[in-house]
């Protein structure tokens, strides 16, 4: 039997959050290679490829590492491209640009003349190999992306396109949205499993309570969108995608009872929060409704509070923090033994909360420095099975 070609990937995550893509990971049966800043290589075949892309919930995208060498000057820069074998992924129409290079601690930190360097050392490759003069770049798209860390260059082609975000459901968001996979991150640092209650008193566009409903039916984020590499047939076959679309299909479960609520205060946010949700197939999951977050009440124990509340970026919001933290704190408080998850860069959170975080976790939100204060309750009782 032919052994498939293995590769290594890199998955970049939003800074902090590395030991939870790393879980997810290894979940979907990958070895983990190394975890840094922001990001974790991993080692897989083509396969791997599509079900990174399909099934991982909280990574930016996926990368294929297609070489790494040490470069100080634009001479080493364009040597070390031109040696990599670049003819056994681009074919000859293929349409082939740097999409980003940075640069961190390096003598080379300018990213227009990398890119245009990298762009030349890869046409003179594929020239001598392929013997034309001339690329047309009307095939499938190759984006590269490049990272020099002290000197040492990583060069790495884009399988997703498109951030792995963009699930494809959410076409109206709020004014200060939580992306998807952050979102699906942080509620992956809670203990929350679909038994439990699940409450997001400031829902916005609806992202918590879907990645939520999602997770709890089992439902791959990245089933309903297309990737780059999709067209890559020249090293992946186009039947491993319908093979993995497959396999996500049958591991999906909605018939399943689960309590999982949004509010928001304003109605036509509310609307648009169902309407995501309708497109993620998880509607019927998930209660929406218009109310504010003083009226937060629930007769069941146990539940949790996973949010992004405001935390006023303009000076006139700035002002109505206090109440509206103090409210959260009195309706947390009525919740008898809930737990509570708030993203917010908002300082005072804990003072108008009425209480200290049990822990306190620092994560970026884009440049945004924010907290998710973790206010954790009392563990349900064991159930006894008789």
């Amino acid at each position: 039997m032919k052994t498939m070609k293995t590769y290594e990937l890199i998955a970049p995550c939003h800074f902090g959050l590395e030991a939870v893509l790393k879980r997810e990971i290894y979940d979907l049966g990958y070895e983990i290679i190394k975890v840094e800043d922001g990001r974790v290589t991993f080692e897989g075949d083509a396969e791997a490829i599509c079900r990174a892309n399909i099934f991982l919930r909280t990574a930016e995208r996926v990368l294929l590492k297609i070489g790494r060498f040490h470069a100080e000057t634009f001479e080493e820069l364009f040597q070390g491209i031109k040696g990599i074998s670049w003819e056994n992924y681009i074919p000859k129409d293929g349409k082939f640009w740097v999409t980003k290079a940075s640069s961190i601690k390096s003598k080379l930190f300018s990213p227009s003349d990398i890119q245009s360097i990298v762009k030349k050392a890869i046409v003179e490759r594929l020239k001598q190999k392929y013997h034309i003069n001339w690329f047309p770049e009307t095939g499938a798209e190759y984006p590269l992306r490049l990272f020099l860390m002290k000197d040492e260059v990583t060069v790495a082609m884009d399988t997703s396109g498109d951030s792995l975000h963009k699930r494809g459901y959410r076409t109206l968001a709020s004014k200060a949205p939580i992306t998807e996979t952050l979102a699906a991150a942080l509620i992956m640092l809670t203990p929350w499993k679909r038994e439990r209650i699940l409450v997001d008193p400031f829902c916005g566009s609806g992202t918590f309570p879907i990645e939520a409903a999602m997770m709890a039916a089992n439902i791959a984020p990245g089933m309903n969108r297309s990737f780059t590499a999709e067209n890559w047939t020249s090293f992946i076959n186009h039947k491993l995608w319908y093979e993995v679309v497959e396999e996500a299909e049958e591991l999906i479960n909605t018939d399943i009872t689960v309590d999982i609520q949004g509010y928001d205060i304003d109605g036509e946010i509310v609307k648009a929060a169902r309407e995501n949700a309708k497109r993620a197939g998880v509607e019927h999951l998930i209660h929406f409704q218009q109310r504010p977050v003083s009226e937060l009440r629930h007769s069941k124990k146990y539940g949790f509070i996973v949010s992004n509340p405001p935390y006023g970026e303009r000076l006139e919001e700035k002002e109505a923090l206090p109440k509206l933290y103090t409210e959260i704190g009195e309706a947390f408080q009525r919740l008898d033994s809930w737990s509570a998850y708030l993203i917010t860069s908002y300082e005072k959170t804990e003072h108008y909360m009425g209480r200290k975080a049990d822990k306190n976790r620092k994560i970026y939100n884009g440049m945004l420095k924010t907290y998710f204060y973790q206010f954790q309750g009392p563990k349900p009782p064991k159930r006894t099975h008789s």
